[in-house]
C-alpha cells in the first residue's frame, strides 16, 4: 500500500506543473451579440507557431460570408456597437489584408461562413499571434464577427462592415 501511496503522490506532483502549464497555453471568449446577448464561444489553445482558435457563434445572418478578426482592445461594450473594442490588432503596424501590399495586420483572419442555422462554427489558425507573448500576445483582447466578408484590401479594415458578436479573450 505505501507504495501505491507514494506512486500516487508523484504522480499527482508531477501533474500538476503540466496541468498549471496547460492552463496558461488556453483561453475562452464568451462572444455578447450586438443586442447584449450572449451567443457564442471560443476556446483559444497556444501552439508552438500560432493560436488555433474554435469559435461557434449563433444569430449571425443565415448563408453568409463574414469577416472574422482579433481587435485590440478588450472591451466589448454592444451599447456602442462594439467600437470600445478598437481597431483590429496590429503590433507591427502593417496594412490590412492578406492581399495589401505589406499586411496583413496580426489580427486579420480568413472570413468564415455562417450556415443556415445563422451559427459560424470554424476551427481558425492565426499564426501571426500568441496568446501570452509580450508583442503579439492576444489574451485581453477582443474576437470580433462582423456583418460583411472582408475584401482583404480596403483600409483600415477590410469594409467589413458592423460588429455583430464581439468577446473577451480570458
Amino acid at each position: 500500500m505505501k507504495t501505491l501511496f507514494s506512486t500516487a503522490a508523484a504522480m499527482l506532483l508531477l501533474a500538476t506543473p503540466l496541468a498549471a502549464q496547460q492552463t496558461s497555453q488556453t483561453a475562452i471568449a464568451n462572444f455578447v451579440s450586438k443586442d447584449g446577448k450572449a451567443n457564442g464561444r471560443a476556446a483559444l489553445t497556444d501552439a508552438d507557431k500560432g493560436v488555433l482558435i474554435e469559435v461557434d457563434v449563433s444569430d449571425l445572418p443565415p448563408g453568409t460570408w463574414v469577416a472574422f478578426h482579433v481587435h485590440e482592445s478588450g472591451k466589448c461594450d454592444h451599447t456602442d456597437g462594439h467600437k470600445a473594442a478598437g481597431a483590429h490588432f496590429n503590433p507591427t503596424e502593417v496594412e490590412h489584408g492578406f492581399l495589401s501590399v505589406t499586411g496583413p495586420h496580426a489580427g486579420d483572419m480568413p472570413n468564415q461562413y455562417v450556415g443556415q442555422d445563422g451559427v459560424m462554427r470554424a476551427q481558425v489558425f492565426n499564426a501571426f499571434v500568441s496568446l501570452d507573448e509580450t508583442d503579439n500576445g492576444i489574451r485581453g483582447r477582443a474576437l470580433m464577427v462582423h456583418a460583411r466578408a472582408d475584401d482583404n484590401r480596403s483600409q483600415p479594415a477590410g469594409d467589413a462592415g458592423d460588429r455583430l458578436a464581439c468577446a473577451v479573450i480570458e
